[in-house]
């Protein structure tokens, strides 16, 4: 729906996709742990379903990609799209 407001050259969808696992793991505040144990209602993933975008322009996998390579995926992009001339 979101795509639908802007047109093609404006805007691009990317998906950070990462496992609920990795989420907890790298989840500094422990806010998993809360939605887990009830105290966090309406978490995403948790109490609340979570659905991926289906055909995102860009796919970053943050599990299996390192930080250097989802940043050159998103100038890739960005250079395609002639974001930067």
């Amino acid at each position: 729906q979101i795509r639908k407001l802007f047109s093609k050259e404006d805007f691009i969808e990317v998906y950070c996709r990462c496992s609920l696992a990795e989420c907890a793991r790298r989840d500094v505040k422990g806010l998993y742990k809360k939605a887990e144990s009830g105290e966090i209602k309406n978490f995403t993933g948790i109490s609340s379903p979570y659905e991926e975008p289906i055909g995102p322009d860009l796919l970053l996998d943050t599990y299996s990609q390192t930080f250097e390579e989802s940043v050159d995926a998103v100038i890739s992009i960005l250079d395609k799209k002639k974001i930067f001339t």
